[in-house]
């Protein structure tokens, strides 16, 4: 029987507590914190005010390679990757961080004219990313034009990738709110 620490399980509270406020569902708390399943959805039901929600987790790889959900990804990972590389953040710390960050940028985007609510990339989906690149599912790929690194499935030639920012595909931008806002304008 292992002795867990009372200071390394509050130090897994926070973790687990800051997660949840950044959106993380049950399963990727129980999966980054040692903490049992009751603990996580009672503290779960404490910082949220309801119950965790049910379902499965994003599992497809094909998500991140469309054009928005491609270059949020991509930001968000280049953050993370820089954070884990170069920080006293690793793994779990520097995804809360780097997903803080990415909020706070695309929060930015939003104010300037976005229709969004929600960021595109939810926090269980930048934790996926993170699951699909530790698999070897997906890798970041260097644009030829702007030589940003952007996600990409594994193993795919990449000696001519052109992102989704220097190629938007021809209906990029034009959704439905997109041109009620224009109407309105």
């Amino acid at each position: 029987m292992t002795v867990k620490s009372v200071a390394q399980e509050a130090q897994e509270i926070l973790l687990a507590t800051d997660m949840i406020r950044l959106g993380a569902r049950l399963q990727v708390l129980q999966a980054e914190t040692s903490l049992s399943y009751d603990r996580l959805a009672r503290l779960y039901r404490e910082v949220k005010g309801c119950s965790p929600p049910k379902g499965m987790l994003p599992f497809s790889v094909d998500w991140f390679m469309t054009w928005l959900p491609n270059i949020h990804s991509s930001m968000f990972y280049n953050v993370y990757h820089y954070l884990d590389s170069y920080t006293p953040a690793k793994k779990s710390h520097a995804l809360v961080e780097a997903y803080r960050l990415y909020l706070e940028q695309s929060d930015a985007g939003r104010q300037r004219g976005g229709a969004e609510d929600e960021p595109v990339l939810s926090f269980t989906r930048a934790w996926m990313l993170l699951r699909f690149f530790d698999s070897g599912m997906v890798q970041l790929s260097h644009c030829v034009r702007c030589k940003g690194g952007f996600v990409a499935h594994a193993h795919d030639p990449d000696h001519d990738f052109v992102c989704a920012i220097c190629r938007p595909p021809p209906r990029a931008g034009k959704t439905r709110s997109h041109r009620a806002q224009k109407l309105l304008v």
